[in-house]
């Protein structure tokens, strides 16, 4: 039978048991119907054969089977399982959910968003509806107050036209789309910057709710609702836990309790599976509380930043002003998320309580009365009893052991079975022993195991995979522990909830043993290395091939069609500037050049000397 005809066979299987189920008066949802045909089949009693097509017989005695244990209202089982089946429909992560309501958002602002960017407004009238509109946008997204309210309306529109005056539409238009939704989830931002701090200066704020407050009264009640519904859980526990451990340890000749020891361990599994969902429920809350304070926190400082931006100066620039009131907009977004977020979780506990089948089993007075003159520890209590208990490595060298003075991150171990003990609750038929992780963590096929006593942990350690495969056969019988004790990767078909957890559930990796290694440094100065060095003598023989190759070659190219003017060069020069200067003009005649001769000085005949003065002269006009 193929994948298609296999997955059709078990629709038509589902839609038949959902038909009788309602015609007896049960209307129950596909997946819970689902989980319980796989738990049908895979029950070892019911002696089905996965590895051959079900016969007719086989599709009517599977029915009959999975009607029979949906319509027993009595079972402990079956309200574990709705448990189950519910949280799984009905709780979220953390970032899941945020995101979902990002999602959520975004939808419903789709319509209003594309009536805006589409527009091509050209009258007077299509402008200001188009105004209008993104006005309606704006109030949508900040979702602070209610559309309907008129001094909501006139506030944002007052607020919107001090950033975004009607003048500027045109510009907005002439926009692309994309840059048109951007800017519009920027002033969705600012105005809504806007409107908290008017409302926080007294001066505005019509609509808007006081968040923080709000939050500051619903965190830490959810808490202590949550932490008082986890005690009482947790209390019922330890009272099943220990009136099985004493069922466990009677003589057959002692008389029988009135309970079937069978109900009170399907019993315990209800009341442990809605412990581990409130833990759950409870981490979220912390961290939503965690959440909520370092919002309020930069909240707080981003509005005294602001108000001393504002009131210090008459003139503000608006790179100066707009970066606030943006965060201002987005940590109020966040406080939203938070609220929603706490809403969700609230929600999810009532639900869970009504399918705690555990506190109706046994009466208050019927558990007192049969816990009368017996003990009951807590999982502290058990822990502290064996705190001195110690695995002995030595004792047991062909198993690998973590303790936490030698693991890193030992507190954030997956702990298969939930930390429940392995040993007892094969030894002791499904019944639920807290581990004690100081012991020692056995680390078997990549799997860490904690166990209840030092004995059980040698025990459970010397025939680890028979044990193992023994609890996945007594997960088959009773199939409320395939999600109680996450064994997920025995049964693939169900999912795990630990995957399904915020950024501080993921598992974190065991680190026992570690690999270390240093590198010396070669050139701790750049400048003493030598690029063109070359160690390898086949290297340098390429090289030189290389060079005398290229003697004989020649470089040829050629343009084409496809590659000719692909790429378009320009050039930005100043033209030289004609420039002059007037300066002193030089004038200049030419007269003649004085000559005068003296003849006579040399003496002659006579002893006296005469001297003549010639003037040799030139005349002017000559």
């Amino acid at each position: 039978m193929s994948s298609t005809q296999a997955e059709s066979v078990i629709r038509n299987i589902i839609r038949e048991i959902a038909q009788t189920c309602l015609s007896r008066g049960q209307s129950l949802s596909e997946t819970l119907i689902a989980f319980m045909v796989k738990a049908v089949v895979l029950d070892p009693r019911n002696h089905f054969n996965v590895d051959r097509t079900l016969t007719k017989q086989d599709v009517q005695k599977l029915i009959e089977l999975c009607v029979d244990r949906l319509l027993d209202q009595t079972s402990p089982t079956l309200h574990t399982i709705k448990m189950q089946v519910y949280f799984d429909m009905n709780y979220t992560s953390r970032r899941e959910f945020l995101e979902m309501q990002q999602k959520v958002l975004q939808s419903r602002l789709l319509s209003v968003s594309r009536e805006i960017t589409d527009c091509r407004a050209k009258t007077r009238e299509d402008l200001q509806s188009l105004y209008s509109r993104i006005v309606s946008y704006v109030m949508q997204r900040s979702n602070l107050g209610s559309a309907t309210d008129i001094n909501a309306v006139r506030e944002t529109t007052a607020a919107l036209q001090s950033v975004f005056p009607q003048s500027q539409l045109a510009t907005f238009m002439s926009l692309l789309k994309q840059d048109k939704e951007k800017q519009l989830t920027q002033l969705s931002l600012i105005v809504s910057g806007i409107r908290l701090f008017n409302k926080d200066s007294n001066k505005g704020g019509e609509g808007i709710q006081n968040l923080p407050a709000i939050l500051n009264e619903a965190v830490p009640a959810a808490v202590t609702d949550v932490e008082s519904e986890l005690a009482g859980a947790q209390r019922l526990a330890w009272q099943y836990t220990a009136l099985l451990e004493q069922i466990s340890e009677q003589d057959t000749g002692r008389p029988e309790h009135p309970v079937h020891p069978d109900l009170l361990k399907q019993a315990l599994y209800n009341t442990r599976q809605h412990e581990a969902f409130l833990k759950f429920i409870l981490a979220d809350i912390i961290l939503c509380s965690k959440e909520v304070t370092r919002l309020q926190s930069d909240l707080v400082t981003r509005m005294t930043l602001l108000r001393e931006t504002v009131h210090t100066n008459t003139t503000v620039p608006t790179s100066q002003v707009f970066p606030h009131f943006t965060a201002v907009a987005t940590l109020w977004a966040g406080l939203e998320g938070e609220m929603l977020l706490l809403s969700m979780l609230t929600n999810v506990v009532p639900g869970l309580r009504a399918f705690l089948s555990a506190q109706t089993l046994l009466s208050p007075e019927q558990l007192e009365l049969l816990l009368h003159g017996l003990q009951v520890p807590t999982d502290t209590d058990r822990s502290s009893v064996t705190a001195e208990e110690r695995i002995v490595e030595s004792e047991m060298r062909s198993c690998e052991w973590c303790f936490p003075e030698s693991t890193t991150n030992f507190e954030h171990v997956p702990l298969q079975y939930k930390g429940f003990c392995g040993f007892t609750l094969v030894k002791k038929n499904g019944l639920l022993l807290p581990g004690n992780p100081n012991i020692g963590v056995l680390k078997h096929k990549e799997r860490y195991y904690a166990f209840s006593s030092k004995s059980a942990a040698y025990e459970f350690a010397s025939k680890a995979d028979e044990f193992t495969a023994a609890v996945v056969e007594l997960a088959k019988r009773t199939p409320e522990l395939i999600q109680l004790l996450q064994l997920h990767q025995e049964f693939a078909s169900v999912t795990p909830y630990s995957e399904m957890q915020s950024g501080q559930k993921l598992l974190v990796k065991v680190i026992s043993k570690s690999d270390s290694s240093t590198q010396t440094e070669i050139h701790p100065l750049e400048t003493n290395i030598v690029k063109s060095y070359e160690w390898n003598e086949w290297e340098l023989r390429r090289k030189a091939i290389k060079l005398a190759n290229l003697r004989n070659k020649v470089t040829r190219s050629m343009q084409t069609d496809l590659s000719h003017m692909r790429r378009h060069n320009s050039t930005q020069t100043f033209l030289p500037k004609d420039a002059g200067s007037q300066t002193k003009r030089d004038g200049e005649s030419n007269v003649p050049k004085p000559q005068v001769y003296l003849c006579g000085l040399r003496g002659g005949t006579s002893t006296d000397t005469h001297m003549t003065k010639v003037d040799l002269t030139r005349a002017v006009d000559e």
